[in-house]
């Protein structure tokens, strides 16, 4: 975030709803090279079997890019993972959607992943005093500071507890 929040953040690292104000960015501390090894792992793991991330051969001769391009969901998934660990550990009771979700441009092997988070929108939830939404918009860059991935995020999240 552009400022620290004034209080103390869950056990875990996490901040509460209450936290989290409108127009703040938080640029966030991890940043990621991907490998060869993630794409695999990855796309098989899912049952993905698009040569256009596991097969080096194909995209050398059949594609535009010339080389594998990283499973766009891998991308996805690794954008919101370096996010949790600043924002929402232990305070994420759960994620309520995703919209919004572009790939811009791609992401390769061997490029190293940047990420911050713009906080879009707070409110308490209508059925739950202990809970609240927020709204995230996540954005992912490459090592040359190209956009690579965004995403808008609703998560479910916890109130500070009342002592």
């Amino acid at each position: 975030m552009t400022a620290s929040p004034p209080s103390e953040p869950h056990p875990r690292g996490g901040w509460y709803v209450e936290d989290f104000k409108a127009g703040a960015v938080h640029r966030h501390r991890l940043r990621r090279t991907v490998t060869q090894m993630d794409n695999m792992l990855f796309s098989n793991l899912t049952l993905n079997p698009q040569p256009l991330h596991i097969d080096a051969h194909f995209c050398a001769t059949e594609t535009e890019w010339g080389r594998p391009l990283m499973n766009s969901l891998f991308t996805l998934g690794l954008m919101i993972g370096i996010a949790v660990n600043d924002l929402s550990v232990g305070t994420t009771i759960a994620n309520l959607g995703m919209t919004d979700v572009h790939f811009p441009a791609p992401l390769f092997e061997g490029d190293t992943v940047r990420c911050e988070t713009e906080i879009v929108e707070t409110r308490p939830s209508a059925s739950r005093p202990d809970a609240g939404i927020v709204t995230f918009f996540h954005r992912a860059y490459n090592q040359d500071d190209v956009l690579v991935a965004e995403c808008r995020r609703h998560a479910f999240m916890k109130r500070r507890p009342v002592p």
